[in-house]
């Protein structure tokens, strides 16, 4: 058999995945190379819990070659440039050629071109940024909180509803609710609005129930560091004492420069195999743009990326000869964490027509604990992740729901 060569771009949950799954799939002689530039894979769900200081930077980041099957080469490097032509990726020090390509990028943070908001904001979708909110929460003695969407599209759609729910929590616990304000101002006509008006209607019952205020369908135009208020599009102003941020979202540069994308920048892909225009090329995750039968994109989500992974490694093992690929079937589910060791669990079928069919789980301890034995499953040590990963199989059979891992 001739020997091939795989090469994956990105080290965070679907091109980890991808990786790991070719490498299960694919003969030894073939190759499997995974680029990443950096070293550590640090796992964004728990970002939100860093946040709120119920987790440590150390504690959600992991060597990234330990997370990888034998015989995956890892490659710590920055690409440049993808040459589709030659079938080649194009990085700082030297170029890799491919026989089969799987771009898995994500979406970049891109703060700095929202005006006002590096002098103002707090970036919780970013590690850093979400233990420098937690450094603050700590002598933060009450005011006003706002939890705002600088722009649209963004990734992990919950993740601002969760985060003003989860600081909620935090201010309660310390005594500060009383003499605090929580307010959430999003251009979107509703939380979630890709997962329809029921989803919609339960996430902002559960702000409501809070006493945090929901503004939808307000778009941003800047942030005034000095005098601590928003300003919108409308020109409309509200102040705020503490801001936690989403920053504005693009696809990398290497991407936005390449024949892979769209005007949007996105890389558009075949919905069920994640194919792109390019022979033996796939796109998989945050970095990718799937429109649904509703005409709303698929959200950008860890979930989705995770389970395009498996798809595409089946599609190219197909492709060198293995048998028939299963296609991406667009189920996916996420938490939305409560604080006090609760959470309500969302899961749905986002190709369904004519509109994703999303459901909401009654809020309990124990979607808080899948999203525990979720994390550790992912970053744990080596027992712990096999004993997570157990669990949570154990845990989607008694459920119903499809298993996370």
């Amino acid at each position: 058999m001739q020997a091939r060569t795989v090469v994956v771009l990105g080290g965070g949950v679907g091109g980890l995945t991808a990786a790991n799954e070719l490498r299960a799939l694919l003969p030894p002689e073939h190759r499997v190379i995974l680029i990443e530039r950096q070293r550590d894979h640090v796992f964004a769900p728990s970002f939100l819990w860093l946040m709120t200081g119920a987790r440590r930077p150390d504690q959600i980041r992991r060597k990234l070659s330990t997370l990888l099957r034998r015989g995956v080469e890892l490659v710590e490097a920055e690409v440049t440039s993808l040459d589709l032509e030659r079938k080649a990726v194009i990085t700082r020090e030297r170029e890799y050629s491919y026989d089969a390509l799987v771009v898995a990028l994500g979406a970049e943070l891109d703060p700095a071109s929202f005006p006002g908001y590096a002098d103002a904001a707090f970036n919780f979708f970013d590690a850093d940024g979400a233990a420098r909110l937690a450094a603050a929460l700590k002598s933060f003695a009450g005011g006003r909180v706002v939890v705002a969407v600088t722009s649209l599209p963004y990734k992990c759609p919950a993740a601002p509803y969760e985060a003003a729910l989860l600081l909620e929590d935090n201010l309660r616990r310390r005594g500060m609710r009383p003499r605090s304000e929580i307010a959430v101002f999003t251009p979107e006509p509703q939380p979630m609005p890709v997962a329809g008006p029921t989803m919609g209607a339960a996430v902002s019952q559960l702000l409501a129930d809070r006493g945090i205020a929901l503004n939808t369908t307000r778009p941003l135009s800047s942030i005034d560091p000095a005098a601590h208020e928003l300003v919108f599009a409308d020109g409309a102003r509200e102040r705020f004492d503490l801001l936690a941020a989403v920053p504005p979202h693009r696809a990398p540069e290497v991407v936005r420069h390449s024949a892979l994308a769209a005007t949007s920048g996105w890389i558009p892909v075949d919905a069920a195999t994640l194919r792109t225009k390019h022979e033996n090329v796939y796109a998989i995750g945050d970095v990718t743009s799937i429109t649904l039968e509703n005409g709303k994109p698929l959200p950008r989500a860890g979930v989705f990326a995770h389970a395009e992974a498996r798809v595409v490694a089946h599609q190219i093992h197909a492709s060198f000869g293995g048998p028939a690929a299963p296609t991406f079937d667009g189920k996916g589910y996420c938490w939305v964490e409560l604080g006090g060791g609760r959470a309500a669990f969302a899961n749905g079928a986002f190709y369904a027509s004519p509109a994703p069919v999303v459901l909401l789980r009654k809020p309990g301890a124990i979607w808080h604990l899948g999203k525990v034995l979720f994390e550790r499953s992912w970053i744990g040590s080596g027992v712990e992740r096999a004993l997570a990963s157990a669990a949570l199989r154990v845990g989607a059979r008694l459920t119903g729901v499809k298993s996370a891992v």
